[in-house]
């Protein structure tokens, strides 16, 4: 592996586009024979990925290929939902042309959630089970999300993170996907989308499945992939309202153990030993678990299938999981499950959940609309006074501010650097400006005259 390129993506503050933010640059390890480019969108309403791919393919194959040759793999592979028509055309031109400079390949993804699991994402594109409780790279293979990829050929350019792309829809005059600093506030991508179509209204951060309800004066970090704008009383808002307590006051009360949220769960249909409906049944009966139930908490991904879709009366295994893990770290029990000869259910085919009948079932299928990707986004840049920039933004050690109040800082001057020997990744001013607070927490920038 080149050291070189490997400094190059942490100096340049590149993590996981979306989910846990883990830092790109500790993925980077000897031994992958695999790069996989994730294209799926597993999130219905959400456009970023796909136009990416489509609008700024030529930038994405230089990442991933720039991430083979840091990892010494001998493939690189794109994967993508074959419904994504332009960009599968997109990307099977450049590569068809040479640009891609190596051995690369596009696979073509079926419609159904969660596609872009990463367990379930290596199992269709390659047919490698990762083992329970583990990673990608134990079956050779790393995974990037597309903006990541976008990302590290931007770092190759000595350009670092201080941007991002993000789908802003639903209740939404005018569905857009935006490029914006990193730290601009929520309510004003609301604005860029013509403001919200409704009042009340609630937003959610994220996708509909695994994204969380947030106030919208925070800010868009670097793992922000979708603003959803929804009537204050849709369910779904109800649903994201919802604790552990309630799950459980639920699960005793209604639960028929009907199987549903087993038969349906996506680690399950790989072949791991999860069975949500145990849970639930021993929260019902108010017995005391079993061991290997509880434990079975750590094979639990939050994706939101056995409430959001399978279950019935919508109980949450999901949420008494969360619980579970919480006690469970609490106490520092380690994982037990890392079976590794996994085989995946007779049933599995006929049990992928469609997109289309998870936006039914969710109640989004009249936000079902194109959030085209702004041509003049260099404008919104200018538009940006004030961004608010969370210290912890990603996965690893919380950088520390190497900053002061007063000062003046540029764009993509380092703001924030982790210890020496830690895990994580540096900040960067998303705008030029004066430093207004420094804290534990964030550091805020006025912007002045870029």
């Amino acid at each position: 592996m080149t050291e070189g390129l490997k400094e190059a993506v942490r100096m340049a503050g590149v993590v996981g586009a979306g989910g846990g933010g883990f830092p790109t640059y500790a993925k980077l390890l000897a031994g992958a024979e695999v790069i996989l480019i994730n294209g799926a969108e597993c999130e219905p309403l959400l456009r970023v990925d796909q136009q990416l791919l489509r609008d700024e393919t030529g930038l994405v194959i230089e990442g991933l290929r720039t991430l083979v040759r840091a990892c010494g793999a001998r493939r690189g592979v794109i994967a993508l939902k074959a419904k994504y028509k332009e960009a599968v055309l997109k990307v099977k031109e450049l590569i068809s042309r040479g640009a891609s400079g190596g051995e690369f390949d596009v696979f073509e993804l079926g419609d159904f959630y969660p596609a872009g699991d990463e367990h379930v994402l290596v199992y269709e594109a390659l047919g490698k089970i990762i083992p329970e409780g583990g990673l990608p790279i134990q079956v050779g293979v790393v995974v990037a999300n597309v903006e990541t990829a976008y990302n590290v050929a931007l770092a190759m350019e000595g350009r670092p993170v201080v941007e991002k792309f993000v789908t802003v829809t639903g209740a939404v005059k005018n569905p857009v996907t935006v490029r914006v600093p990193v730290g601009v506030a929520i309510r004003d991508l609301l604005e860029l989308a013509g403001g919200p179509a409704v009042a009340p209204f609630a937003v959610i951060e994220g996708g509909p499945m695994m994204g969380r309800e947030v106030d919208p004066r925070e800010p868009v970090t670097k793992t922000t992939k979708g603003i959803i704008v929804l009537p204050a009383d849709h369910p779904l808002i109800y649903r994201k309202r919802a604790n552990s307590a309630a799950a459980a006051s639920l699960a005793r009360t209604v639960c028929m153990q009907c199987r549903f949220c087993t038969d349906l769960c996506p680690r399950r249909l790989l072949g791991h030993h999860l069975e949500p409906h145990r849970i639930t049944r021993a929260v019902g009966s108010g017995r005391a678990f079993a061991p290997e139930e509880v434990t079975q908490a750590f094979l639990c991904v939050s994706c939101g299938v056995c409430d959001y879709f399978a279950c019935p009366h919508g109980i949450s295994p999901r949420l008494i999981f969360n619980e579970i893990k919480k006690i469970l770290a609490q106490k520092k029990v380690p994982n037990p499950h890392r079976a590794a000869d996994l085989q995946p259910e007779e049933m599995r085919r006929w049990r992928k959940i469609p997109s289309q009948r998870l936006l039914v079932r969710l109640g989004l299928e009249d936000y079902e609309h194109p959030a085209p990707l702004i041509a003049d986004r260099d404008s919104l840049m200018r538009e940006v006074k004030t961004v608010t920039l969370p210290l912890k933004q990603a996965a690893g050690a919380v950088p520390k501010p190497v900053v002061r109040p007063g000062e003046r800082v540029e764009k993509g001057q380092v703001i924030a650097e982790v210890p020496a020997g830690s895990l994580g990744v540096p900040l960067h001013a998303s705008i030029s400006g004066v430093v207004r607070k420094v804290s534990p927490e964030m550091v805020i920038e006025k912007v002045g005259k870029e």
